[in-house]
C-alpha cells in the first residue's frame, strides 16, 4: 500500500487554496496517486451544514475535516485539505490526529486577497455586514514554521505547486521520478524496482 499523507493548505480567503488544491491534485493523480481533496466550502455544504463561524464552529469545522483526512491517510490516500483554518491551535490538533501532516501556508497580502475577491465579500466585511471575517473582524494566525510557503503575490501556481511536490519526496511522501534525456518523469525508483524484480521472480 503507498503511503497516506495529507498537505492541509491554510490561507485567508482569496489567497489561492483552491487553486493550488486542483493544480497539486493533477500532479498527484499524473503520478499515479489516489487522492481526495476537502475544501473548506464544500465540507460546508454537505458535512458542516449548519455550522457558524464563531471560534467554537471554526474548529469544529476544522476537526471534522482533519477526522476524514485521518481516516483517507491510514488508508494509503493522498489528501489535501484546503481550508482557512485560521487558528493555530485547530491546525495542531488537526496534526496531531492525522500524523503524516504537511502544513502549507498559502500566504498573500490582504490587499492583493481583496483585490482577487470577485465575490464582494471583503468590501462586504470592511462595511461590516460580515461578522466574524477572518482578517478582518476575526484573526488569521498565520503558521510560524510551516513545511512549505507557498507565496502566490510572487509565485505561480505551478511554482508553488512544484515546492509542496519538492517537499514530498525531499522526505519520502513521494518517490522521486526518473527522468529520460528530454526531461519526462517515468516510474519511481522504488516502483521499477519491484517490477523487475517480480519480472525476474516470474522468469524462474
Amino acid at each position: 500500500m503507498p503511503q497516506g499523507f495529507t498537505v492541509w493548505l491554510t490561507g485567508i480567503s482569496g489567497s489561492g487554496k483552491t487553486t493550488i488544491a486542483c493544480h497539486l491534485e493533477q500532479a498527484l493523480h499524473a503520478r499515479g496517486q489516489s487522492v481526495e481533496v476537502l475544501d473548506g466550502d464544500v465540507v460546508r455544504t454537505h458535512i458542516s451544514k449548519g455550522l457558524g463561524f464563531s471560534r467554537e464552529d471554526r474548529d469544529t469545522n476544522i476537526l471534522r475535516i482533519a477526522f476524514i483526512c485521518s481516516l483517507l491517510t491510514k488508508h494509503g490516500v493522498a489528501v489535501i485539505g484546503a481550508a482557512i483554518s485560521p487558528y493555530a491551535e485547530a491546525r495542531a490538533q488537526a496534526r496531531a490526529l492525522i500524523g503524516a501532516f504537511v502544513e502549507v501556508h498559502v500566504d498573500c497580502s490582504l490587499e492583493e486577497a481583496a483585490r482577487r475577491d470577485v465575490k464582494g465579500l471583503y468590501a462586504k466585511a470592511l462595511r461590516g455586514e460580515l461578522p466574524n471575517f477572518t482578517a478582518i473582524s476575526d484573526p488569521y494566525e498565520a503558521p510560524e514554521h510551516p513545511e512549505v510557503r507557498a507565496d502566490t503575490e510572487r509565485e505561480s501556481v505551478e511554482e508553488s505547486v512544484a515546492k509542496i511536490i519538492a517537499f514530498l519526496e525531499e522526505h519520502r511522501y513521494l518517490e522521486p521520478l526518473i527522468l529520460d534525456a528530454d526531461g519526462n518523469g517515468h516510474r519511481p525508483f522504488a516502483l521499477t524496482d519491484s517490477l523487475e524484480r517480480e519480472a525476474q521472480d516470474g522468469s524462474r
